[in-house]
């Protein structure tokens, strides 16, 4: 099964760039940049990559990316994880990335924008790979702050498939953003957004209804409202489900406690997703691992979670349709 999961073109829908990195480039980069890390040694960073909960994981991801300063450093950030997703068997990646966690601390968003674009280009003419691009904005942050981003980021419309709504999810509501992703939908960038992780299933709701997303990271919590379920079973929503992360964060108290097995059985449109690789125990083909040897999950399941997820990445049709066919001639 391992080897059936390595070699299957595998599609991830929910990636943070910055969360990919790992703490052996992060010392790099702060040695490169002259920045002092609060760790003496990368064993001492990975032991601190254990946390209690989502805000615990977020104190340390916000201080992981203060070593990322310049065009290059997003760029190897970015080519990092490509050649290490490409390896194992990745064949598309959907990434957020969080402009307002960089210009907080006065990285401009050309820099931002460069570093990571030039490595798209890149990965796309070397690797076997496809890259969308989601501009993120903080929840926690004012909602008025992420429609600046948006309006700046206008040099980069062209460039973007669509924006999410990631970071702190208790108390901070999608209602918070309808006027940003309005915005979005006047441009004519898609919608997605972070809910039913640690916020309730009404939220699944609002981003549905309010937002109008086309998906909804995350969303197990939506097994805790009936309507939640049938609204996204109706639409056939896509839901970019995270477990590795889930345990992780301690959304659940263990993989073979989580919801995924439930939401398949509810017709849900499922797929599987590493959320932030270098915290959470690793990238795709470790989730899919992990969820062959929780669930007990056969072949054809996985067949079908990357079908779902090739349906509804944002690329090229001409790309979509070349995963698709890929993935019919796969043998087990």
């Amino acid at each position: 099964m391992q080897d059936f999961l390595r070699n299957l073109p595998k599609v991830e829908l929910h990636l943070h760039i910055e969360g990919s990195l790992e703490p052996e480039l992060m010392f790099a980069l702060a040695e490169r940049n002259g920045i002092e890390l609060p760790y003496s040694s990368v064993e001492e960073a990975k032991a601190a990559y254990r946390f209690k909960d989502l805000q615990g994981f977020l104190n340390l991801y916000f201080q992981g990316m203060s070593v990322l300063r310049h065009e290059q450093d997003f760029y190897d950030l970015a080519m990092d994880y490509f050649k290490r997703a490409s390896s194992e068997g990745v064949v598309h990646i959907d990434i957020h990335f969080d402009p307002q966690a960089h210009l907080q601390r006065g990285v401009s968003l050309d820099v931002v924008m460069s570093g990571l674009l030039r490595a798209k280009q890149e990965a796309e003419q070397s690797l076997d790979l496809s890259v969308g691009m989601i501009m993120a904005f903080l929840r926690d942050r004012p909602a008025e702050e992420a429609l600046q981003v948006l309006e700046q980021a206008a040099p980069y419309w062209s460039e973007l498939d669509a924006i999410g709504l990631d970071s702190a999810e208790r108390d901070h509501p999608p209602s918070k953003f309808v006027a940003v992703f309005k915005r979005a939908q006047e441009l004519g960038l898609a919608r997605v957004a972070h809910a039913g992780e640690e916020g309730p299933a009404s939220y699944v709701i609002e981003a549905l209804d309010l937002l109008d997303v086309c998906r909804i990271d995350h969303g197990i919590r939506c097994l805790e409202s009936d309507e939640a379920v049938e609204r996204l079973y109706q639409k056939q929503t896509v839901l970019t489900v995270c477990p590795l992360s889930n345990v992780s964060l301690n959304v659940v108290d263990s993989l073979t406690h989580h919801p995924l097995p439930a939401l398949l059985d509810k017709g849900l449109n499922v797929t599987i997703s590493s959320d932030d690789p270098a915290y959470f125990g690793g990238g795709l083909l470790a989730n899919h691992i992990a969820c062959a040897q929780s669930f007990g999950w056969d072949e054809e399941a996985f067949l079908i979670l990357n079908r779902n997820a090739i349906k509804e990445a944002f690329t090229t049709e001409p790309r979509r349709q070349e995963l698709l066919a890929r993935l019919d001639v796969v043998k087990y």
